[in-house]
């Protein structure tokens, strides 16, 4: 399975452990079992710091591989093989598992190793999802650091019957002790904070933070671009964000990055990351920003955040992005997470050898249906309008394929459910005025970004489509607030042009500061 130069890779990697990790394995007769004992062999014979069990495991699912270090008291689960995204994932576990230092600072460890009672999760996914290592791999670490703490990674693709029984219709989702516990990205203080039912230490310690001189709002790559010049700037930078890399975490293949010919969301997301935090940059993550402050007296801008922390700074960028637009019809709200679901490439595997709809006829809503049409039954796409905005060859490509029928001048009336899950759609014939209803299991909704300038709304002027209006600086109406990327008025919704907003929004507050005489800047430029 593993081609040389990865195990050449993994070797290096191994052999840096310090500890011995056992590899346990509850197989059937399956095709699958049969790759996963032969993953768990190539693993095995890469260093002896890895063993393989000579009695059969006893997990309740097969094929399952354990990873279990004796000395340290962990076990870290994958039901299903662990592939495509997930197989960092395991490398991942198999390295935390056996001593390898973890990236969490001391703070965090220390609440992850007071954790009490036995938590045994499992994390549903799908290996074509990529926000699902990010949760998996978050509740691996806590295993890794406390024996108290159980993980199962488990394939919903290949547990089908686990899914339906369940009702899971969106990944990731995870239960703790046989509940349902969370649904779609979670980060590791956010699961602290769940567990421990407060917002936490942690958070009121950010009211004891010093000013910023400049805080950045999003750990996108309109953030990570501005903080990074910040940084450079010898300037005191925060960053604020509920998850570093914001949408391009869900992005699947990049190909237009100048000078990387190709790539992936969660890759140019870590060299993101790793660039930032190569600064001295203080980054707050699993936060989100709901509220900033005019100036005050003091002149300093204060930034309230749901946990209910405040923080402070000379200057705001904002870059917190976009969300996916919502049609706001009946049902839309009722039902997401259980058939409505906005990334195919995350929870098209849960709908596979069923019929599902993509409402929206432009390039992400014909690329969804293309995508879908390889898994499910039947894909109907509906677009509002009377002719499809997405590029010919997406279109030509759609049309072709047998299982797929494209409706134009359909407007999505309602959503259609039994309580526990979608059981349909109704639309209207725009021309005609006659109502449809199609029976169907899901619903993925493709129209478009909504920008998130909730935090500055009333504050800053906005456009009618609700971005932040912004100059050639970067600056908003209001002196000392920039805005960058998605969020902001910029023309084209690009990851490269959000970075280089991002830079041009921090020079501009860089020069706003030296301008304004804040004397601090004042004295590091000097």
């Amino acid at each position: 399975m593993l081609d040389q130069n990865l195990k050449q890779q993994l070797q290096g990697l191994l052999g840096k452990v310090p500890g011995r990790v056992e590899l346990q394995l509850t197989l059937d007769a399956s095709a699958e079992s049969r790759e996963l004992e032969q993953l768990a062999h190539e693993l095995a014979a890469l260093s002896d710091k890895v063993a393989l069990a000579s009695a059969p495991g006893n997990a309740k699912r097969a094929p399952t591989l354990e990873i279990v270090a004796a000395d340290r008291g962990t076990r870290i689960s994958f039901a299903g093989i662990p592939s495509g995204h997930e197989f960092t994932s395991l490398v991942l576990a198999l390295l935390h598992s056996g001593g390898h230092p973890l990236k969490l600072d001391d703070d965090t460890q220390r609440q992850v190793a007071e954790l009490e009672g036995d938590l045994d999760f499992d994390i549903y996914v799908s290996l074509s999802c990529q926000t699902c290592p990010d949760v998996v791999q978050a509740l691996n670490m806590l295993a890794a650091l406390n024996p108290r703490v159980r993980t199962t990674m488990i394939d919903g693709a290949l547990f089908q019957p686990e899914i339906e029984a369940n009702n899971i219709l969106a990944v990731p989702t995870v239960y703790l002790n046989g509940k349902r516990f969370s649904q779609g990205r979670i980060g590791i203080n956010d699961i602290l904070r769940k567990l421990a039912g407060n917002g936490g230490a942690s958070d009121k310690a950010l009211n004891r933070r010093a000013p910023y001189d400049m805080l950045i709002i999003g750990g996108g790559p309109a953030g990570a671009s501005a903080a990074i010049y910040a940084a450079r700037k010898g300037l005191r930078t925060g960053i604020v964000a509920e998850n570093f890399g914001g949408q391009v975490l869900d992005t699947i293949g990049i190909e237009n990055f100048i000078s990387v010919k190709a790539t992936e969301g969660p890759k140019l997301v870590a060299s993101l990351e790793e660039h930032v935090r190569s600064y001295a940059v203080d980054i707050m993550q699993g936060q989100r920003a709901r509220e900033v402050g005019a100036k005050g007296a003091d002149g300093l801008f204060r930034v309230q955040l749901e946990s209910g922390a405040t923080l402070r700074a000379r200057s705001i960028v904002l870059a917190t992005g976009a969300r996916w637009r919502q049609i706001n019809v009946p049902g839309e709200s009722e039902y997401k997470g259980k058939g409505v679901a906005y990334c195919p490439h995350c929870d098209g595997p849960l709908f596979k050898g069923r019929k599902v709809a993509v409402v929206g006829g432009g390039n992400s809503g014909i690329e969804a249906a293309i995508d879908l049409a390889g898994i499910v039954e039947h894909v109907t796409v509906l677009e509002y309008s009377s002719t499809l905005k997405a590029d010919k060859v997406l279109v030509d490509k759609a049309r072709s394929l047998a299982n797929v029928t494209i409706i134009t001048d359909a407007q999505t009336t309602a959503i259609d459910g039994d309580g526990a899950r979608v059981t349909g759609l109704r639309y209207r014939d725009r021309d005609s005025g006659d109502e449809h209803q199609i029976a169907l299991a899901g619903v993925f909704v493709q129209i478009g970004l909504v920008p998130n300038s909730d935090p500055v709304r009333g504050l800053v002027e906005l456009t009618p489509f609700g971005e932040v209006v912004t100059n050639r600086k970067g600056e908003t109406s209001v002196p000392g607030i920039f805005a960058a990327g998605d969020v902001s008025d910029t023309a084209f919704k690009q990851i490269i042009i959000a970075m280089g907003d991002g830079a041009t929004a921090s020079l501009g507050a860089f020069d706003y500061l030296i301008r304004s005489g804040t004397s601090d800047v004042t004295d590091k430029a000097a």
